[in-house]
């Protein structure tokens, strides 16, 4: 992965300023970006009854750091880049985790992760293969979100159900518009997720 600063793409001039305080002094310190406050999920009776363990979420090597991953279609699509002066508060796969784990804790009969004492009823795990922005065009970006959920019988190790679920968002052709819309994708990945489960679970 190359760290480059895409004023090749034409993008607004703040992005290759994004490190510079009022004053005009430049910043090494790069903008960190996280998915927000988890939303208010309603929680009544559990949708999905019994206890989940939900592991930690894991992703390719390329997308194992803080960087904001995107590629030049129009270029060169085997080739990542990450934004030099805009990051990730953490790993994408820490960010996820956590949110999903959110999600649940307002769906499930209970949360658990890895290292608890407390026994599951279904285990949940995720694998990310892409989470990055695809630029088509200098000024034409699209983020994707896909990633393989497996759902399993925590007692027996049964495997329950396995999907791969894809989630694109248009996004405006910069870091803070990647961050928005990978925000978004990932809502909608959970809800997508928390649906399924619930469905496979009571098979």
């Amino acid at each position: 992965m190359t760290r480059w600063r895409p004023a090749r793409l034409a993008l607004p001039l703040a992005l290759l300023i994004a490190g510079c305080t009022i004053g005009g002094h430049e910043s090494a310190v790069p903008t960190s970006y996280d998915f927000g406050p988890p939303p208010a999920y309603k929680r009544s009776n559990p949708a999905l009854a019994g206890t989940v363990l939900i592991a930690p979420v894991r992703a390719p090597v390329w997308l194992d750091d803080t960087g904001i991953v995107y590629r030049l279609l129009h270029e060169d699509a085997l080739r990542t880049h990450a934004y030099a002066m805009s990051k990730w508060g953490a790993e994408p796969a820490s960010l996820v985790t956590d949110r999903l784990r959110s999600r649940f804790a307002a769906l499930a009969g209970g949360v658990v992760a890895p290292g608890f004492s407390a026994r599951s009823d279904y285990t949940l795990r995720v694998e990310l293969e892409d989470f990055s922005q695809h630029f088509e065009a200098a000024s034409q970006s699209r983020v994707l979100l896909r990633a393989r959920a497996t759902l399993l019988d925590s007692e027996g190790r049964k495997l329950l159900a396995q999907r791969v679920f894809e989630v694109g968002r248009p996004a405006a052709p910069n870091a803070p518009g990647a961050v928005k819309a990978l925000t978004e994708a990932t809502d909608v990945f959970l809800e997508e997720v928390a649906t399924w489960a619930t469905e496979n679970a009571k098979k």
